[in-house]
């Protein structure tokens, strides 16, 4: 199985504009993302998420996620769910604030009541993000008891996005059409590191292990398999 970057988790916000519960979850996410847990975490953008970001797709793909939406529409859990899987969270705005969104103000300006409440959502996704990645912090020093890199990049910072996670996509032409496949440059680097000739064997436990981060149409796997092998004997010969 391939080796993947180190784990973090995706925070995916509510793009809504026109209510101040969108405002709430864009200053939540982008706390946690610069201050509460900077190191352990990474913005998902939604509409290039939506509109096909595989760079995106495959993070939410791989890591858990946490979809902070402003209404019950939940817009963000929704199209992570269609495009990548089930977020591991879902957390709605509307279930912390008052039942009169007037109280938070406006989508430009939020009242205290409205910043309260993104301390508040910023707080449960922080809580969130240290259950997910089982983190226990030392309350005397603010750092995590293991941390997974230096604690000097503890510092408030810009928010990292997935689409820099690391997870390699290679996009192949499977019956006519173009298919992205995450992964795929990891996992014909380890079959090759392996040992592994493009041969019969090879390829059925390599379309085995890019089964596992890809979904592949039963109708279309003869395809998928044609184009993979094809890809995978090509790198094979540029990798000797």
């Amino acid at each position: 199985m391939p080796e993947l970057p180190k784990k973090k988790v995706g925070i995916i916000a509510c793009s809504g504009e026109e209510i101040p519960e969108g405002t709430v979850t864009r200053l939540a996410a982008l706390k946690v993302l610069e201050s509460l847990r900077p190191r352990q975490t990474v913005t998902i953008c939604l509409p290039l998420f939506l509109a096909g970001g595989e760079g995106d797709r495959a993070f939410a793909r791989f890591y858990p996620t946490i979809a902070v939406d402003g209404c019950e529409k939940r817009c963000a859990a929704r199209g992570t769910e269609m495009y990548s899987g089930k977020p591991a969270v879902s957390i709605v705005v509307g279930d912390s604030a008052p039942a009169d969104s007037s109280a938070l103000g406006s989508a430009r300006q939020l009242s205290a009541r409205g910043m309260q409440v993104v301390r508040d959502v910023a707080g449960q996704i922080a809580r969130h993000v240290d259950r997910l990645l089982d983190l226990q912090w030392d309350r005397r020093s603010g750092f995590p008891l293991q941390p997974p890199e230096p604690q000097e990049e503890l510092k408030p910072r810009q928010a990292a996005c997935s689409c820099g996670s690391g997870i390699p996509v290679q996009t192949l032409q499977v019956a006519g059409r173009e298919v992205t496949l995450v992964a795929l440059p990891l996992i014909f680097t380890r079959f090759r590191e392996a040992g592994k000739l493009p041969n019969d064997s090879t390829m059925t436990e390599l379309m085995q292990t890019v089964r596992i981060y890809n979904p592949i149409p039963e109708e279309e796997e003869t395809a998928y398999a044609q184009a993979i092998m094809q890809e995978y004997s090509a790198f094979h010969r540029r990798s000797q």
